[in-house]
């Protein structure tokens, strides 16, 4: 689907099958983002407005969501996004640990490799990963990570497994977006180690593949651990990665903020992340213009996340971009800015033999 805007400026080709799956797509990540936080409630109506779409393809994909645990379907009061804490979070981490653990010991016994064919699309998220975490730019962050490790456990060759990490991944990072979200730059904060992920895989090193894995975990739990203010003893498997990890310790690389009331998320007296004009979250203090430990003022730092955002949006098709990602308004209230596009439908034809009541200029 292609076309173009005001302006006869190029519109993006959206690779997506339907309307139903653009919208399920666009609001899923939305959640990853943290755009749309924990408790936002909506209707069909408002989610179909909001895209400039009928209410068949907006009902289809919240149902699709909520049949996924991703939203939480309410009798007269539409659709809630569901808060998790931080057991649920360990829930979900536990799964993730185990499946993959248990995997390698599957290669390992068998004396087996996974499948390589995919390995040059692998380095390619991966690169996009590493410039993403990188850059700070959370809105990307979340597509190109997840782009990464779906294609990293497609070399499993267990589609329902492949489909079920990826679903507990994208929990995963709603869990972690409000703490992310609030801190003063996430340039250097998130894992960025995915190139020598690949690089063990093609040279067929399960045992560093595997170890590299497992410091990704313990990297991963230290970090939320500290964000939430929560023990790094309440996560159960930590004993299964710190034996298979480096020894050296993995410093959690934010200043762990004091411990909220449970569920754990950032406390209202915290920065308020802000919204660009990219639609990512700034905190206050970057709209001044403050200047990082660095020197660097912050609101520098976002613009260079941005442009590093649209490069990638540009060269892997991300659906972040492609479809027109809302400017959530405070509670229930929806807003969609004029200029941004349209998802588009098939326009109704005009019936036959019947002059068009509205003919464009020139005809």
């Amino acid at each position: 689907m292609s076309g173009t805007g005001a302006g006869d400026t190029p519109r993006p080709v959206i690779h997506r099958n339907s309307l139903r799956e653009q919208i399920a797509a666009a609001l899923r990540e939305e959640m990853m983002a943290g755009r749309l936080e924990a408790g936002r409630n909506f209707t069909v109506k408002e989610i179909a407005e909001l895209y400039g779409v009928s209410a068949t393809p907006a009902r289809e994909a919240l149902v699709d969501l909520g049949a996924q645990g991703l939203l939480r379907a309410e009798h007269h009061r539409g659709f809630t996004v569901p808060e998790l804490c931080w057991d649920d979070f360990l829930e979900i981490f536990e799964s993730r640990v185990l499946i993959t653990d248990s995997f390698y010991r599957q290669f390992a016994t068998r004396r087996a490799l996974p499948d390589l064919t995919r390995l040059p699309s692998l380095r390619r998220r991966a690169d996009a990963a590493v410039r993403a975490a990188r850059a700070g730019n959370l809105d990307v962050m979340v597509g190109c990570d997840r782009r990464f490790w779906q294609e990293a456990s497609a070399l499993l060759g267990n589609r329902r497994i492949e489909e079920y990490l990826d679903w507990l991944r994208v929990q995963s990072w709603m869990y972690a977006a409000p703490y992310l979200r609030a801190l003063p730059t996430l340039a250097g904060v998130c894992w960025d180690r995915h190139p020598e992920l690949v690089e063990a895989i093609g040279d067929r090193d399960l045992v560093g593949a595997h170890r590299i894995i497992c410091e990704y975990n313990l990297f991963t739990a230290r970090l939320l651990a500290g964000l939430a203010g929560r023990p790094l003893e309440s996560v159960t498997v930590l004993g299964l990665l710190t034996e298979t990890a480096a020894g050296e310790p993995l410093p959690v690389p934010v200043e762990a903020p004091p411990a909220a009331p449970s569920p754990a998320r950032p406390s209202a007296g915290s920065a308020t992340p802000s919204v660009d004009a990219s639609g990512a979250g700034v905190p206050s203090t970057a709209l001044s213009g403050a200047p990082s430990e660095s020197g660097t003022p912050w609101s520098a730092r976002s613009r260079q996340g941005d442009e590093v955002g649209r490069e990638l949006g540009r060269e892997l098709g991300l659906g972040l971009g492609l479809v027109p990602q809302p400017r959530w308004g405070p509670h229930t209230r929806f807003g969609r800015r004029l200029s941004e596009p349209r998802l588009s439908e098939p326009p109704p034809e005009a019936p036959q033999g019947r002059p068009d009541p509205h003919p464009a200029p020139g005809r």
